[in-house]
Order: C-alpha cells, then sequence, then structure tokens
C-alpha cells in the first residue's frame, strides 16, 4: 500500500510540474486540446466538436428552400461512391443540378439540418466577405494596404495578398505541431494577440504560400473596417439574403476576446454551404439580385500566380476531366465543388479524406467524387 501511495503521490506531483511547465511557458491552451479531443476519444479536431468552444450565432431569417429537381434521388450511388463513402466516414453528400438538388444522402443519423465543422471552407466565405466589403465601401480595393486598419504591418502587404495567400507573414503552417501556431490559434483564448504579433518577412504578393494566419489577418481587417463582428456581417450579407436553411455557428477564440477564427470553424450544414458554391457559379447573383460584384467572382475563380494554378482568391481551382473547377475545401474532406460550364455542385461532409497524391493538389477522394457524380449524371447532361 505505501508503495502504491508513494506512486500516486509521485504521478500527481510530475502532473502539477507539467501543468504549471504549461503555464509558465504560455502553452496552457494545449490543456484544452487534451481536455476536447483525447478524453472525448479523437486525436485530432472532428466535426462535432464545436459545442467545446464558444460560438457566435449567424442568424438567418427567411428560408428559401432548395427546389427537388424532377429526377430527385432516382439515380443510385455508384458502387465505387458507396464504397468511398463508407470508408471515409461521409455524413452528407448532394449533387445540385442546374439550381435544384439531384442527389442528396445523409449517414451516422445526420440531416439536412445537422451542423458539422466546416474547417478551412471558411476561408472561403471569409474572403467572400472581403468581396461584401470592398462593394459596400467599407474596403477600397485589392490593393488596399493591411496598415491602413494596423498600422504595425508593412505598408506593402494588401486584403489581396491575405486573400491569394501571398502575404509573406511569419506564420508556420502545421497541422501535426501541437506547440506550433496552427494548433495555438485553434484552441488559445485570445487569437486577436498571436496574429499581431506577426511580421512580414518575404516580400507580399510574390508567391503563393499557404497560411491560416492569412485569412485570420484578413477577418480582424473585416471586422475593423466594418465595425462588425465577423458573424453579423455573413448574417447581413449572405445568410440572410441566401435565405439559408438554419442558423449557423461560428467558433470563437473565447467570450471574452470574441474573436471568429476566420481561418475556420463556421459549423452549418450541407445545403447552406451550397449557396456559398451556387452565388459563386452565378458571378454574385442570387435570385436577380447582385451581391457580390461580377468581377471580384470571376478574380477570385482565376489564379492569381501562374506558379499556382490551383488557387485564387480564397478559392482552391481545378482543370480535372477538362472541367474549370473551383471549390471550397476542408481539412476532413470536406467541400463544395462548383462547375459552372454544367450547371453542377457536388456537397460532401464527413469524418476523413482520402489519400493524397503525388504532385497533386487535392486528395484521391476529390477526384472521386467529380468522376462518380458524372457517372450517375451521365443520362441526364
Amino acid at each position: 500500500m505505501k508503495i502504491i501511495k508513494r506512486i500516486s503521490i509521485g504521478l500527481l506531483t510530475i502532473l502539477i510540474i507539467a501543468v504549471g511547465l504549461l503555464f509558465a511557458f504560455d502553452k496552457a491552451y494545449l490543456l484544452k486540446g487534451i481536455r476536447i479531443t483525447y478524453l472525448k476519444g479523437h486525436k485530432t479536431a472532428y466535426i462535432d466538436d464545436y459545442p467545446n468552444f464558444d460560438n457566435r450565432t449567424i442568424a438567418a431569417e427567411t428560408p428559401k428552400t432548395w427546389p427537388l429537381h424532377v429526377n430527385y434521388n432516382a439515380v443510385e450511388a455508384t458502387p465505387k461512391l458507396q464504397q468511398t463513402n463508407k470508408e471515409l466516414g461521409t455524413i452528407a453528400f448532394l449533387i445540385i443540378k442546374n439550381d435544384s438538388i439531384w442527389y442528396e444522402d445523409y449517414a451516422e443519423n445526420y440531416s439536412e439540418d445537422s451542423k458539422t465543422n466546416s474547417f478551412s471552407m471558411a476561408k472561403s466565405i471569409t474572403s467572400a466577405l472581403l468581396g461584401k466589403a470592398i462593394r459596400d465601401g467599407y474596403i477600397k480595393n485589392l490593393e488596399q494596404s493591411v496598415s491602413d486598419f494596423y498600422p504595425q504591418f508593412d505598408t506593402r502587404l494588401t486584403v489581396g495578398d491575405l486573400s491569394s495567400m501571398a502575404s509573406g507573414l511569419n506564420w508556420k503552417e502545421d497541422y501535426y505541431n501541437p506547440l506550433g501556431m496552427t494548433a495555438r490559434s485553434y484552441l488559445d483564448s485570445d487569437i486577436r494577440e498571436l496574429i499581431l504579433n506577426l511580421k512580414v518577412s518575404e516580400k507580399p504578393g510574390q508567391a503563393f504560400k499557404y497560411l491560416s494566419g492569412n485569412i485570420e489577418l484578413l477577418g480582424m481587417v473585416i471586422e475593423k473596417a466594418t465595425s462588425k463582428n465577423l458573424s453579423q456581417y455573413l448574417s447581413e450579407s449572405f445568410w440572410k439574403p441566401l435565405g439559408m436553411h438554419k442558423n449557423a455557428l461560428w467558433q470563437l477564440d473565447s467570450e471574452e476576446s470574441g474573436m471568429e477564427k476566420a481561418f475556420c470553424c463556421i459549423a452549418s450544414n450541407a445545403r447552406d454551404f451550397a449557396k456559398i458554391g451556387q452565388l459563386y457559379a452565378h458571378q454574385g447573383n442570387f435570385k436577380g439580385k447582385q451581391l457580390l460584384d461580377s468581377s471580384f467572382v470571376q478574380k477570385s475563380i482565376e489564379p492569381r500566380f501562374e506558379e499556382a494554378p490551383f488557387y485564387g482568391y480564397g478559392f482552391w481551382l481545378s482543370n480535372f476531366m477538362d472541367k474549370k473547377i473551383f471549390a471550397m475545401r476542408g481539412i476532413l474532406g470536406q467541400y463544395v465543388i462548383s462547375i459552372p460550364e454544367d450547371d453542377l455542385i457536388i456537397v460532401r461532409l464527413g469524418h476523413q479524406r482520402g489519400k493524397k497524391l503525388e504532385a497533386k493538389n487535392f486528395t484521391e477522394d476529390f477526384y472521386m467524387y467529380i468522376e462518380e457524380s458524372y457517372n450517375m449524371l451521365k443520362e441526364n447532361l
């Protein structure tokens, strides 16, 4: 008994010292990470983690329901699509043709009303808010300097550089380092402090480099320019005008700081996410109302840099199957894939993404979702 007691006291002492060191070295956010992941049976972020954080409501108003296609769910998913969806834990899969839902499937008790974390799809939505802020006159244009809002930053850094991932900021993007900036931004209680300590270490506007910190700083610029929090501005700009089906939630760093994680973490449903893809597919127009300038939308879905043909301003790009494709995407295989030439939108939400492919900018599941959707649609195109 004495040995057991001594071991217990020793382990407790080690634990107290470890916790003390985390606080001493400003790494206490790791305790939150342990609490909301490992203690809940997960190894990393997951699609239902949003209740573990402070959130702000993105209010919807009068729903404008998606019409159902005359051939709604008349065709079954291909065997390959069914198998992939099962293996990767797809919980929502939609094919929208000619602005009507042609195919829709949910799994694991999820439904058209279920909220799940969008992760980096929120980057596209934040960039859309940039376009709205320019249209509303809060921000001059893509070339306006970030220093007009935050003077501590290099005057050469523009809002367009942030949206197109060309900032030159000294952010270290690493999803697997618990001590890194990405983990801290996801878990810490004051993201503004982290962002405002960044420096421009490379000349802005020269090359693509994917950094979540770019979009967080962009969100802070939009917040300051509009004098509105991002959730309120998103509600006014898109959620209400697009007739979203349900209120959504945007994760905050904390209730005290109240800053949205602009680089990720809008919790909503597949039908509502699809409307952002629809808005861009129609050049910023929704049912006759121009919500975004068509010139901004077009610029967003074209490459900024010849060396990075896979990214525009907030959107990923592909020419798979000789189609001009743009997409919102999240780290666990969240996709809103828009193919305007065929009036087609594919939405996939789920637990995992597919394997990385050598010399490709998307994982293998992205290409499969497109190919199998076309196989299902081949008699309807």
